[in-house]
């Protein structure tokens, strides 16, 4: 017994070995660890990303004078997908949305949508229903509403769904007409 005391007793104060099981314990938290942070901050600067580029798609709609055509949403989809430089489909919709202040209400004068996926062009109803946050406005005032829709698919397998649903949607006041209206579509 007395030497089974004496070589528990070495054992516990013995100091010098190896950290292989401290390794193979830690440094599988410590890789998943990593790859988390990676995805992690991805994800934020994949929606900073496109909430900029919404932000600029809006203000480039807010500032227009003469009617939107399809080429010039083209255009608007094709800068949007240069700004974020992304490979995955981007889907973008540009709504402009009246309020009458008799019937206090919202009304969509026209809405188009650039892309492929789940973004289809707003209704009335949507726009009244109070889902779609806007702003108060005075009688007559037109706004632009530009909304994005894209995906991120993180690089590694940390415990986040494979396919993350990114949305961004901007407001902007006209600046420099009382209306913006698309080929024909004016109120």
């Amino acid at each position: 017994m007395s030497r089974l005391k004496s070589r528990l007793s070495r054992f516990r104060e013995d100091t010098g070995g190896v950290v292989t099981v401290e390794m193979v314990i830690t440094m599988p938290l410590l890789i998943w660890a990593l790859a988390a942070t990676y995805d992690f901050f991805e994800i934020h600067r994949h929606k900073a990303v496109r909430e900029k580029a919404t932000y600029t798609v809006a203000d480039m709609f807010s500032r227009e004078q003469a009617p939107v055509t399809d080429s010039y949403m083209d255009g608007a989809h094709d800068l949007f997908n240069s700004m974020t430089n992304d490979d995955s489909p981007v889907q973008i919709r540009v709504t402009v949305v009246v309020y009458d202040e008799d019937e206090n209400q919202y009304s969509v004068v026209w809405s188009r949508v650039r892309g492929t996926g789940a973004l289809a062009a707003l209704s009335d109803a949507e726009v009244r229903s109070g889902g779609i946050p806007l702003p108060k406005m005075i009688d007559g005032q037109q706004i632009v509403l530009v909304s994005s829709l894209s995906t991120y698919n993180p690089a590694f397998n940390v415990g986040l769904e494979n396919s993350i649903r990114v949305e961004t949607s901007q407001f902007m006041n006209l600046r420099f007409a009382p209306q913006l209206c698309f080929e024909t579509t004016c109120s």
